[in-house]
């Protein structure tokens, strides 16, 4: 994957009167890379993800398009960014192949690149054996590959997706799924879902944004994350001792004379501990880490219990 970030945000907010909407959100994403925004209904994915694609105005922050700020030349910035909306922007009483012509011409593709430049599109998304029905005789499911085609049309180095698989039948769903991840070899893209499989079958990274914050940004590889360790020392301190090793939360004794020690969100003091056992000679004879999975994660976040904030530089440095 590149290193060439193609979508900067920064304190990213909207507020609609005394409600904030989003709030002190910081995004990037990569050349190459496909990122999740995963969270429930009113999260404040589809405000985000409008933001990002410059059709609705921040009420402070900003972002950047390959380098390009939207808002002092959003021209520029535009012509870097495909957008699928929530609903399909088609026209039901036209053809595939008519609409797709009239959308190369609103993205400014040269009228002498258009026929090809809709070929491209149309076989990218599996429309070719539909190009001259009408959009308004078509499923839900190419109704949306439509709607995608127009995004990637004028070949955008970014590709926004706002919850492109809402209202789908299964084999619809695994159809588009397959059609992101095809796009992801060729595009940066950003997808919003509420829908767990959905992110986790199809994206390299995952934001969870809660109550218009983000409170989790992390490689989908690399969870399960850490929620406690298991630690088994045959001269075991008093908790006490155990608790002051940053990152320790709690010390809990289990029936097998182990130890399971809660750890911070984002700690992982595996090796401080391993250090300290070797230091004062406890006889460590087990050490293991016990995980959350992504579904735990997001109901961990999302339920009120518990509020992760990162700072602008956290987040920024994680995607860079």
């Amino acid at each position: 994957m590149d290193n060439v970030t193609l979508i900067e945000a920064r304190d990213l907010s909207r507020r609609y009167g005394a409600n904030t909407a989003v709030g002190g959100l910081n995004l990037t994403l990569r050349k190459g890379e496909i990122l999740g925004l995963l969270g429930p209904n009113g999260a404040g994915k589809s405000t985000t993800l409008k933001m990002l694609a410059g059709c609705l105005a921040p009420s402070s922050g900003s972002v950047r398009i390959n380098g390009i700020d939207i808002a002092e030349d959003p021209k520029a910035a535009k012509a870097h960014l495909g957008y699928l909306p929530e609903q399909p922007p088609v026209y039901p009483e036209l053809t595939v192949n008519e609409y797709l012509r009239y959308a190369a011409g609103l993205h400014g593709v040269p009228a002498i690149e258009r026929f090809a430049a809709v070929k491209r599109a149309k076989e990218s998304c599996g429309l070719s054996d539909v190009a001259e029905r009408l959009i308004g005789n078509l499923s839900k499911g190419y109704q949306q590959r439509v709607g995608i085609a127009q995004a990637i049309i004028h070949q955008p180095n970014v590709v926004i997706l706002d919850e492109p698989t809402v209202g789908l039948d299964p084999n619809q769903i695994r159809e588009i799924r397959a059609l992101i991840a095809t796009l992801g070899q060729q595009h940066s893209v950003i997808l919003s879902s509420h829908i767990l499989p959905e992110i986790q079958a199809v994206c390299g990274r995952v934001m969870i944004i809660n109550k218009g914050r983000a409170v989790y940004n992390e490689a989908v590889d690399q969870t399960p994350r850490i929620s406690s360790i298991i630690l088994g020392l045959k001269r075991a301190p008093d908790a006490a001792a155990l608790k002051n090793i940053a990152g320790v939360t709690q010390v809990q004794a289990l029936p097998s004379g182990l130890l399971r020690l809660s750890v911070a969100a984002d700690a992982d003091p595996r090796e401080v501990l391993a250090d300290a056992a070797a230091s004062n000679h406890w006889g460590l004879f087990e050490l293991r880490a016990e995980g959350k999975t992504l579904e735990e994660v997001f109901v961990e976040l999302t339920s009120g219990e518990i509020t992760v904030h990162e700072s602008p530089e956290k987040s920024l440095k994680e995607a860079a």
